[in-house]
């Protein structure tokens, strides 16, 4: 797709739903059958392949590997680290494609259909395409063709960083395993801290870029066009969240749209948060912020546009725990259901105990 989020992609693919492609390696990133050559060096990588890898990379794009090969091969591959490292999650084993895809993207989670599997092989692209048919299958002399997608799309600092960023939560994987104690403990140890306000100039692509890619916690799909012309409108405001811990910065994390303009309520047409954050309470907790904000700005009532979908089931139970229900007055709304709940009495939820929450410095009390 070329062009601002949201506009038809004269190649096919969608980058907005792209979030990682998933490599071969015999055939496919190097010519050679790895197991088959006759010393334990590694064989050269195509250098389109890897210039391909890296570019996607520099658009937020991440990379992995599925092979049926033998698991030592992965144990050579670590040691080219220049090799290696592009790769997170690698899946090298007999197992089946479809299997070493549905485990990528748990140990990355994301949406398997947020895979793009690149193989020379037409039986192995066949298996995936039986089994995950929501899952894009490449030969490899269909890669330009994917590359083309992402020329000219805006590049937000968050893009750039996301496979570093992919890293260190691999780091974060690797010591929730060896920690001690239980979750909660791990988290609380992690020291959390969550900063909420409104949206910079700045922060804004990133806002949109939330808007687009985000699926398991987006509340309502709103397009980065409707998004962006409703931020412009009067008595709407943006508010994005940012998020840190132990291991380093997560950046902007999560976005919400805000209308002010009925007297006494605040309206969110959409709240959407990445899903790097699934599981770690930040949703929960910048939405109770917002619930919160409103109260103190005299808001008697809460309302969130919702419209559900396959994968957002985790964002639909978080606004029923939350207390908000679907009002009567929606009607056939072409945009979704609209939940909401009181803020008249009674105490608001709170966030996670292990998450500290606080507006940023540079934002209005």
């Amino acid at each position: 797709m070329t062009g601002a989020p949201g506009t038809p992609d004269p190649t096919g693919y969608d980058p907005d739903r792209i979030k990682c492609v998933v490599w071969d390696l015999d055939g496919t990133l190097w010519d050679e059958v790895a197991v088959e050559t006759p010393t334990d060096e590694l064989p050269v990588p195509r250098a389109e392949m890897l210039a391909a890898i890296d570019a996607l990379a520099a658009r937020g794009v991440l990379s992995s590997v599925a092979s049926r090969s033998a698991p030592a091969v992965l144990d050579r591959m670590s040691a080219v680290p220049e090799v290696r490292e592009r790769f997170l999650a690698p899946q090298v084993s007999w197992q089946d494609k479809s299997e070493s895809l549905r485990r990528i993207a748990k140990d990355l989670g994301i949406a398997v259909e947020a895979l793009v599997l690149v193989d020379d092989s037409p039986y192995e692209r066949a298996e995936v395409e039986a089994l995950l048919p929501g899952v894009r299958t490449l030969a490899p002399g269909e890669v330009p063709a994917l590359l083309a997608a992402f020329e000219d799309r805006e590049v937000t600092p968050e893009s750039r960083e996301r496979v570093r960023r992919y890293r260190t939560e691999e780091t974060r994987r690797t010591e929730g395993e060896r920690f001690q104690g239980t979750r909660e403990e791990f988290l609380r140890w992690c020291d959390m801290r969550l900063t909420v306000g409104p949206a910079a100039l700045d922060e804004v692509p990133r806002a949109l870029e939330l808007a687009a890619r985000t699926h398991r916690l987006n509340s309502s799909g709103l397009t980065p066009d409707r998004l962006r012309a409703l931020a412009a409108a009067d008595g709407h405001e943006l508010y994005t969240a940012r998020m840190s811990d132990r291991f380093g910065e997560y950046g902007i994390i999560g976005a919400a749209l805000v209308d002010r303009a009925a007297p006494g309520s605040w309206s969110v047409p959409l709240l959407a948060l990445s899903c790097r954050v699934a599981g770690r309470g930040a949703a929960a907790a910048f939405l109770f912020w917002l619930m919160e904000r409103a109260r103190e700005s005299g808001a008697g009532e809460f309302r969130v546009t919702l419209r559900p979908t396959d994968a957002n089931l985790e964002m639909r139970i978080l606004l029923r725990q939350a207390g908000l229900r679907r009002t009567e007055d929606d009607g056939d709304r072409d945009d979704g259901a609209v939940l909401a709940r009181s803020l008249e009495g009674g105490d608001l939820p709170k966030p996670p105990a292990w998450l500290h929450v606080s507006p940023r410095k540079d934002a209005d009390a």
